[in-house]
């Protein structure tokens, strides 16, 4: 069983991946996202899934 400590450790770089990878898909240029069909209404989801699985 996890401790409580490393379960809120875990939970935090959870938050910062998904942090980031809101951040670098935001700043993509529009033209390559829209190459790669990710749209802006998207970009929490895809990261959501990225990080927590599906």
């Amino acid at each position: 069983m996890k401790s409580l400590v490393s379960q809120l450790g875990a939970a935090a770089r959870n938050r910062v991946a998904y942090l980031r990878t809101v951040a670098e898909l935001s700043s993509l240029p529009l033209d390559t996202r829209l190459d790669l069909d990710i749209y802006a209404g998207d970009i929490r989801h895809i990261a959501r899934r990225a990080v927590y699985g599906a």
